[in-house]
């Protein structure tokens, strides 16, 4: 049993706009240490969920509560950049946060593996380093609770791999909790502890193995989706390129479900 209180509980919570039924009926409670894992094909309201229980959205009917004071680091799911608009990684950082100072900002990154972007242009970052500059900023604002969008958008299968174990790092170093949204239950499988599987309400949820197996899950993503493992004698560059061996084995889904998703 965990002593602490939960982080956010949300208690049959539904939302509908303009006629149209969002989500129904959903309980969740998130707490520290946790790492939770939300899927969901597409259009199943997850971002939608993530807003109800950041209090960006009020929910139709149910309630959401949060821990007073709750210490939120939120990773979005792609940020746009204007090219035009010069600003250093430090910079960008230091947004909203003022009392961050360089060494603060230098270790912020170097915590995500990216300690060389401090001067690095924002808008010339490849994929895989703004994806670890965002984590990098959600991180520094020492959270309670860490929500991730979509973390991986833009980076190659290992470097996902790589980002999810990182992810498990932080939570173990911050002891927060972390809220994990994703459409690929297979590559988060070692990196989370429970999985909420999505589709307006949710469907089915506990140990990742046990939901993949689930008819709930099946129904939504069919019965092709195999193990995957990816076994680290290697290191991935943040420039994509690959130092060592890599093994991949296993396959991910076929090209019908990926493309649904």
């Amino acid at each position: 049993m965990n002593p602490s209180p939960p982080l956010i509980t949300a208690d049959r919570v539904a939302l509908q706009l303009a006629g149209r039924q969002l989500l129904r009926d959903i309980s969740v409670e998130l707490i520290q240490r946790e790492i939770v894992t939300l899927i969901g094909p597409n259009g199943a309201g997850k971002t939608t969920l993530l807003r109800l229980l950041l209090g960006l959205t009020k929910p139709t009917s149910g309630t959401v509560w949060r821990q007073p004071g709750l210490r939120i680091g939120y990773m979005p799911q792609r940020l746009h950049i204007d090219n035009s608009m010069p600003m250093s990684v430090q910079r960008f950082l230091q947004m909203g946060q003022p009392g961050i100072k360089t060494t603060q900002a230098q270790a912020a990154l170097d915590r995500v593996g990216a300690g060389q972007l401090l001067q690095a242009s924002l808008a010339n970052l490849s994929g895989g380093e703004m994806q670890r500059v965002l984590l990098a900023r959600a991180a520094s604002r020492k959270p309670q609770l860490l929500v991730l969008d979509e973390p991986t958008q833009g980076v190659d299968v290992g470097g996902q791999s790589e980002l999810y174990q990182l992810i498990a790092t932080l939570r173990d170093e911050l002891g927060c909790g972390v809220l994990l949204v994703s459409h690929d239950l297979h590559l988060v499988m070692a990196a989370t502890d429970r999985v909420l599987c999505l589709n307006q309400h949710i469907c089915c949820h506990g140990h990742p193995e046990q939901v993949s197996k689930d008819p709930a899950y099946l129904a939504l993503f069919g019965d092709t989706v195999a193990p995957y493992t990816h076994q680290h004698n290697h290191q991935h560059k943040l420039s994509g390129d690959i130092a060592g061996e890599c093994n991949h084995s296993g396959t991910k889904s076929n090209g019908k479900n990926r493309e649904q998703q």
